[in-house]
């Protein structure tokens, strides 16, 4: 009996000391100090690789919204990784075709014929509705740009399109700033001239009355809002796609005026950085993308003001593109991840006036209404514009096409060739490039 009590005694220790380590590998019970809470981390964690091709005020914003998203959603964790747009779609192409694309990746609407053309990312119609994006919540417009043949290739985050920012300093000099704050602009193409003639008169010399570069893709995308604005729908295309036809009367007439702008010097020579130079308060004019909202609210000691790029013709139009979030092709993608991305994508579009921080127009029509986005100085302005941008036509090598447009445009203001050989010159070379 002895034996056995010592027995049942022994046991009941051991027992003891069972529980005892228990309790201690137990979560919550070891290293903390009372009064702490747990911390709460998931089981599982799907992590998302998101390229983007963000520089400057963009690159900041799109950051922190990723970080509130992660934060916000512990199940998945989005690493976002930024190149320059040089070289972006280059790159984004290669890791499609060799099998290690990332998991989603911002894609312009001007590129998206040659993504979808091609393969290069995925359907989302069916898995997006499943997910409950619901695409009535967009733009109509935007979302068009995203539209082929009934389905969705990308979620639409904004427009990013022309405006015309301006100095209230140098305008309320020249006589040309109403008791709002606005710009007094007489109608017509006379009318514009007339305004920035009259402002060179007023204001000292070294101020730019219109800055825009004498090179790259500034001039090609006033040339192509003005186009627009004279024909509701400028063609670029024959009805069947396969040779150029902007060598025409209006499009002449819309190259002419912006021509003119750089020839009577309303447009000052050599303009390299007219951002710069409009942010350090050296022109009194300047017509860029809406992303420069973000940049000059930062700008120390400048007084300005933004309004959409003026009607100078018979319809509102004006040329823009949208950042879309897409999944682009690739191995081993997982119907986690594919689920993951859409929740991603849905809340970054959901979440589109912290974006509009940045001078965008929110995909969503309901955001331009919200209490935050109108709560933002100057973005209620020009938010209008979303619903007549301009896409440039849908063309596989319109991403490329483009640039034979620019180099016969710097031709043309640098004065080697007139507006109507610049266009000749180069619908001849984009259809030799359509033919190969």
């Amino acid at each position: 009996m002895k034996r056995h009590r010592w027995s049942k005694h022994r046991s009941g220790a051991a027992i003891g000391f069972a529980w005892a380590v228990l309790l201690l590998l137990l979560p919550g019970c070891t290293g903390q100090n009372p009064g702490s809470e747990p911390i709460s981390k998931p089981h599982h964690v799907v992590r998302l690789e998101y390229w983007t091709p963000f520089s400057g005020g963009d690159n900041q914003f799109m950051t922190e919204m990723v970080e509130r998203f992660n934060k916000e959603h512990p199940e998945i964790q989005v690493v976002q990784k930024n190149s320059r747009l040089d070289d972006y779609y280059s790159r984004l192409k290669t890791a499609v075709l060799s099998g290690n694309a990332p998991d989603v990746a911002i894609v312009h609407s001007t590129i998206m014929p040659q993504f979808v053309q091609n393969g290069y990312v995925e359907k989302l119609t069916m898995e997006a509705k499943d997910l409950g994006i619901d695409w009535k919540r967009f733009n109509p417009n935007i979302l068009r740009s995203v539209l082929y043949e009934d389905d969705y290739y990308g979620v639409p985050l904004d427009t990013h399109a022309l405006v015309m920012y301006y100095n209230k300093d140098w305008l309320s000099e020249a006589g040309v700033l109403d008791e709002a704050g606005r710009p007094i602009i007489q109608k017509g193409p006379d009318g514009f001239k007339s305004f920035l003639e009259q402002i060179r008169r007023r204001v000292p010399a070294d101020i730019a009355p219109l800055a825009q570069p004498s090179t790259r893709i500034d001039s090609v995308w006033l040339w192509w809002s003005l186009y627009n604005q004279l024909t509701d729908g400028g063609q670029f295309y024959s009805e069947d796609g396969t040779e150029a036809v902007f060598n025409n009367p209006a499009a002449l007439k819309a190259l002419s005026f912006v021509n003119d702008l750089y020839k009577d010097k309303l447009i000052p020579s050599d303009i390299n950085d007219a951002f710069q130079l409009f942010y350090d308060g050296k022109a009194a004019v300047l017509i860029t993308g809406m992303w420069g909202t973000g940049a000059f609210e930062k700008a120390e000691g400048l007084q300005f003001g933004v309004v959409p790029v003026p009607t100078i013709y018979d319809y509102p139009a004006v040329w823009g593109d949208s950042h879309n979030l897409s999944i682009p092709k690739k191995r081993g993608m997982t119907e986690e991840k594919r689920e993951a991305v859409l929740t991603f994508a849905n809340w970054i579009v959901g979440h589109g006036d912290m974006w509009a921080e940045a001078g965008h127009v929110p995909s969503m029509t309901e955001l331009t209404r919200s209490e935050m986005f109108n709560r933002l100085e100057y973005r209620s302005d020009y938010a209008a514009t979303a619903n007549y941008v301009a896409y440039w036509p849908r063309n596989a090598k319109q991403w490329s096409i483009n640039e034979r447009i620019i180099s016969e445009f710097e031709r043309m203001i640098y004065g080697y060739q007139t507006p109507e050989e610049a266009l000749d010159a180069a619908v001849k070379k984009i259809n030799a490039d359509l033919r190969k």
